[in-house]
């Protein structure tokens, strides 16, 4: 009806603040596009594909496949790209947010008498520009992503290692083996260096890298039931400590810390429970949670402000918010208990023992699809877009299979499965490999699939 009122609501300032304050394009400047009414609405129509597409599991799924491995011992992503290390003592990486892109082996540091087999990778960690691998017979490994195949960075401890953390962001690399915990990163001149070592009285079992501190790095392990603070150049400080109440999980973020307490009964006024502690002022801020069954998983890092999710051996997930006691769902999930857990401000993602992986919309309380593999889940990754599950086998020497056997049968091997749900990535080539075969197959089912060349009958 007026031109004025016409002109001012198609302005470009207006609509550029309009895309900034929804969080789209964020590190672009206004002359970057010349509409950007058309840009705020592609984006809103692009995100809400992308929900759909999750809700519905329309997309490409890839099998992460490495049979010279042998045995999955453990797996770990950072933004789209999987490490993953074998029984065979190798050490491998995808990078999933590229389709054809080839993986390479990392290679560990050979010394001149190791002409025998490689010992078990234990556990692998990888973040924006390290990768890092602890081995059964002690030995630590230390990558960069940018520089190649050869360990920038070695060390040695005398017992196997049971705990293993890096920083999400940053070098700063922590081990846990016996009763010490050693943490190592570069100094200013890129020289690696021991930044602290502590002696602690118990077994450490969970060990974690607190992110984003600058200075000394900061490490947090539970060992039993005692929650260590690690400051490099401080003395070990007691975060918590029950006695006869080991802890069951551990997750941190930048300021806060929340594990999963087991008690055993004879308090039958308090039951099994998650306490979160400020890392600043060593304060208890609250405890969440009554379950009879141990919590088995935490995620604190990952879960959107003020919001935390938990596995639990009683087969349920539960989402908390921060600032309640109570849980806000609790989602009725697995047949064996909860291994792996992460969620965003409308999903959660569960694995479980018995190999099953859960798609939950959080609002509802409703679960929209699952998918199954033969062992249990041990790790999941999601963004926007892509999903990262990998199913680790607890037996690493399957009976009934030589130590000289070229390859293990698939079945004991361990799976590693890399979903995409972005319209703009599915390309030709990401479709199954069972959707591209050709037309030799009598009929099959194309598990809600777009698939370029549908099934017929023939």
């Amino acid at each position: 009806v007026s031109r004025t009122w016409k002109v001012l609501a198609e302005d470009e300032v207006l609509w550029y603040r309009l895309c900034q304050q929804e969080g789209y394009l964020l590190d672009t400047s206004i002359s970057d596009h010349s509409s950007w009414k058309l840009a705020l609405k592609s984006c809103r129509a692009r995100e809400r594909a992308l929900t759909t597409n999750w809700k519905n599991r329309i997309g490409a799924v890839s099998q992460l496949q490495y049979e010279l491995g042998k045995v999955l011992c453990d797996v770990h992503s950072w933004d789209g790209v999987v490490i993953a290390g074998y029984t065979s003592g190798e050490v491998r990486l995808w990078d999933t947010r590229t389709w054809d892109y080839t993986a390479p082996i990392l290679e560990a540091v050979h010394g001149p008498g190791d002409a025998g087999p490689q010992p078990h990778v234990s556990f692998v960690r990888i973040n924006s520009s390290l990768a890092v691998a602890a081995y059964e017979d002690g030995t630590i490994s230390v990558w960069s992503l940018l520089l190649g195949q050869e360990p920038i960075h070695h060390y040695q401890h005398n017992q196997r290692v049971q705990a293993l953390a890096l920083a999400s962001e940053g070098a700063t690399v922590a081990t846990a083996s016996g009763f010490q915990v050693k943490v190592e990163s570069p100094n200013d001149k890129g020289v690696w260096q021991t930044a602290g070592s502590f002696d602690i009285q118990k077994l450490v079992n969970f060990l974690h890298v607190i992110p984003g501190v600058t200075g000394n790095p900061v490490a947090v392990a539970a060992a039993e039931d005692i929650v260590y603070l690690l400051k490099a150049e401080d003395p070990v400080k007691i975060l918590h400590s029950v006695y006869g109440q080991p802890v069951t999980c551990l997750d941190v973020s930048a300021h806060e810390a929340a594990f999963g307490v087991k008690t055993f009964g004879w308090l039958l006024n308090e039951p099994n429970q998650i306490l979160l502690y400020n890392l600043e002022t060593s304060q208890c801020l609250r405890k969440m949670g009554n379950s009879m069954g141990d919590f088995t998983c935490v995620n604190l890092q990952n879960s959107p402000p003020n919001m935390l999710v938990a596995g639990n051996k009683d087969r349920r997930v539960r989402v908390f918010d921060l600032r309640r006691s109570q849980a806000l769902c609790s989602l009725y999930a697995h047949h064996l208990g909860v291994t792996a857990v992460q969620m965003d401000d409308w999903k959660v993602v569960s694995g479980g023992e018995e190999g099953l992986v859960c798609v939950w919309d959080q609002r509802m309380g409703t679960k929209l699809w699952e998918m199954h593999a033969r062992h249990p889940v041990r790790h999941v990754w999601f963004d926007s877009h892509s999903l990262i599950t990998a199913n680790v086998p607890e037996e690493k020497g399957p009976r009934g299979a030589p130590d000289d056997d070229f390859a293990t049968h698939r079945k004991h091997r361990g799976t590693i499965y890399a979903y995409e749900f972005s319209v703009d990535q599915l390309a030709v080539e990401s479709v199954l490999p069972i959707c591209r075969s050709s037309y030799d197959e009598a009929t099959g089912y194309n598990y809600n699939i777009g698939l370029t060349v549908p099934y017929d009958n023939i």
